[in-house]
């Protein structure tokens, strides 16, 4: 199996896209501030985001979520 990986700059820019979809713009601009900032423990909201997950069930949801082409 191989992965392809999007570069970095198109994954943010979807992103963005998206957030501009449901939030208004100036919870967009103060959510990218504090993620430049760095704000916020990192490790720990991971661990409360994915504490059911595991790498295959991360991978099963992203699967079912990726356009096929």
């Amino acid at each position: 199996m191989s992965v392809t990986v999007p570069n970095e700059s198109a994954t943010t820019a979807e992103a963005v896209e998206v957030l501009m979809e449901r939030m208004p713009a100036s919870k967009v601009a103060r959510l990218l501030s504090s993620w430049q900032i760095g704000q916020g423990d990192y490790l720990k909201l991971r661990d409360e985001l994915f504490v059911r997950e595991t790498v295959e069930s991360l991978y099963e949801q992203a699967k079912a979520n990726t356009p096929r082409e």
